[in-house]
């Protein structure tokens, strides 16, 4: 069953157009990947899919239409959103910054806590610490804890290792796994780097100036001769 549905989406910022007649499906329980390089569209994809774009088109959560709500509703529908930019507040601790994240699930926040200190103990044994001082890797684990305290069924991570060290995107690669084995969620991730992608997503679709130009498994486009060069590296 389809969790998330993009049909013949294309948003804008102003006059600008930034997405093309997009049309994806995300099923329930599954991990999907959207590549493409920087420019290609790829955060615009998840914002518009949070209410955070003008879009045509229609996307639907669970069948049900949320083309035109506002953020704080499709956050209550279940669609949590860790996004490139963290948009964390840098003087706050990280359990404020995490406690922010829990307005639309109050009745949640010891659990979430809880799954949130498994999956990352360095948060729970620096939750006192300002973000501005944590390194790449910590803010993004608090981006993603973030997401993760509204209790979402359905999980938007936008580019999870940019500008991390290798040792870090195993460990974000390791918690994503988790999430969908463990938790049941559903993740939806947008990369530059592809291989990050190949590696978890069940589902690729690769993405270029604002339009869908393939899809596959990871083993369908790796052996596809038109991407193998252009994303990895072969």
């Amino acid at each position: 069953m389809a969790l998330l549905e993009i049909d013949q989406l294309s948003a804008f910022y102003g006059k600008a157009q930034a997405l093309y007649d997009v049309s994806l499906q995300v099923e329930e329980g599954s991990i999907i990947g959207v590549i493409g390089a920087n420019g290609a569209g790829k955060s615009t994809l998840l914002d518009s899919v949070m209410g955070l774009t003008k879009t045509q088109g229609d996307i639907r959560l669970e069948s049900a239409s949320i083309s035109g709500c506002k953020p704080g509703e499709i956050v209550r529908r279940g669609v949590g959103y860790a996004p490139e930019r963290f948009n964390l507040f840098p003087y706050m601790s990280v359990r404020d910054n995490l406690l922010v994240g829990a307005y639309t699930a109050r009745d949640d926040i010891a659990r979430n806590l809880d799954m949130i200190h498994t999956l990352f103990p360095r948060l729970e044994e620096r939750e006192g610490q300002e973000t501005s001082t944590q390194s790449g890797g910590e803010r993004q684990m608090v981006s993603l804890g973030r997401a993760l305290m509204t209790s979402p069924r359905l999980l938007l991570v936008d580019e999870p290792t940019i500008g991390l060290a290798p040792k870090v995107c195993l460990e974000i690669a390791d918690v994503l796994r988790r999430l969908q084995a463990e938790f049941g969620l559903t993740v939806v991730i947008t990369e530059q780097n592809a291989n990050f992608a190949l590696t978890l997503a069940e589902q690729v679709h690769v993405l270029e100036t604002g339009r869908i130009v393939a899809s596959g498994t990871p083993a369908e486009l790796t052996d596809d001769p038109r991407l193998a060069e252009a994303y990895f590296g072969h």
